[in-house]
């Protein structure tokens, strides 16, 4: 849902950025694969309740996911790329709430796996759908850039980079929180379902959304 207004303010900065890194031969998977691995350093920050370290690296790992975009587009958007690209994306996504888990399985577990399936909800919703809308040859004008096509919603990434900073900064209030982000992942889910559903159905559906 914030992605239309996240997206364009930080897109100035990081299209610099990527010209730097660009310049000196540094490729778009290699920030993809290197922000993937630093990020997943936060699995043991929080087993061992490093809460604030564990913030720290899911802020970089965040940034390199907008930052291997920006290198992309200069150095040329491909299928790989961008199957890397948002397979490390979907992982990362379920590796943060495992972590709390970890951390207290007797205060996190059911509420952990309980956001991890609505992760499923989501994931599944945005890909399956993404995969029709390519055979359709169907775009979304608000993401012209992106790999695939980026069905929106009312949680998208800048909803679940606040989710889980609250996470790092409010340790203590995981379940909560967890139960909240998972039931508007529901809601999301259940949108994108009906959407995809009544946009994919008529076989001759070329429109644009």
């Amino acid at each position: 849902m914030l992605d239309r207004y996240t997206v364009p303010a930080v897109r100035w900065p990081l299209s610099k950025l990527a010209h730097i890194l660009d310049s000196v031969n540094i490729t778009a998977n290699q920030i993809t694969v290197f922000g993937f691995l630093l990020g997943s350093l936060s699995l043991p920050a929080l087993l061992f309740e490093q809460y604030l370290l564990a913030l720290l690296l899911i802020l970089i790992n965040r940034i390199c996911d907008g930052l291997d975009g920006a290198v992309a587009r200069i150095q040329g958007l491909t299928d790989a790329g961008g199957f890397l690209d948002i397979s490390l994306d979907f992982l990362f996504y379920a590796l943060i709430p495992f972590g709390f888990v970890l951390a207290n399985p007797e205060a996190n577990a059911v509420a952990g796996a309980f956001l991890i399936f609505s992760f499923i909800g989501t994931g599944s919703s945005f890909l399956s759908f993404a995969i029709m809308a390519s055979k359709r040859d169907i775009i979304n004008p608000s993401y012209p850039h992106k790999s695939l096509y980026y069905m929106g919603g009312l949680t998208e990434g800048t909803e679940t980079i606040a989710c889980f900073v609250l996470f790092c900064l409010f340790p203590n209030s995981f379940s909560l929180i967890a139960y909240l982000f998972g039931a508007a992942c529901w809601l999301t889910t259940l949108t994108r379902l009906y959407s995809g559903y009544h946009t994919l159905r008529h076989p001759s559906s070329h429109q644009q959304e």
